[in-house]
């Protein structure tokens, strides 16, 4: 299980012929004390780019994009209750939807985690 990220911090970790998709750590720092977060509906299709989802903190409220095509088969309900579990646990516990995908090859155009260190390192 690879992950993989994007230049405007999204993660996603491939399982399958599915994915998560998440924020990164480095986003959830930026934002601060997550308070809400608006996910897609179970079977909404995004291609790559698209906006899918608003996660709102104490500071701001930030546009998540998906990193790939796909169609969404499951949002993160616990994240109702406990959007703070983005906070504490961004690139586990705290995924925000799992995907399914319409075209593996676009993960190519993504980063693996040591350009995105390196990308990180640049800003």
């Amino acid at each position: 299980m690879s992950t993989h990220y994007t230049r405007d911090h999204e993660w996603i970790r491939v399982e399958g012929d599915a994915a998560l998709v998440g924020i990164s750590n480095y986003a959830q720092e930026q934002l601060g004390d997550i308070v809400f977060i608006e996910l897609p509906a179970t079977g909404k299709s995004f291609k790559k780019g698209d906006e899918f989802a608003v996660v709102e903190s104490v500071k701001a409220a930030s546009e998540v994009y998906m990193p790939v095509s796909g169609e969404v088969i499951e949002a993160n309900a616990a994240l109702g209750d406990d959007p703070a579990s983005v906070n504490s646990a961004a690139e586990t516990d705290g995924w925000l939807v799992r995907v399914k995908l319409s075209d593996a090859a676009e993960l190519e155009a993504l980063l693996d985690a040591d350009a995105y260190a390196a990308y990180l390192g640049t800003l």
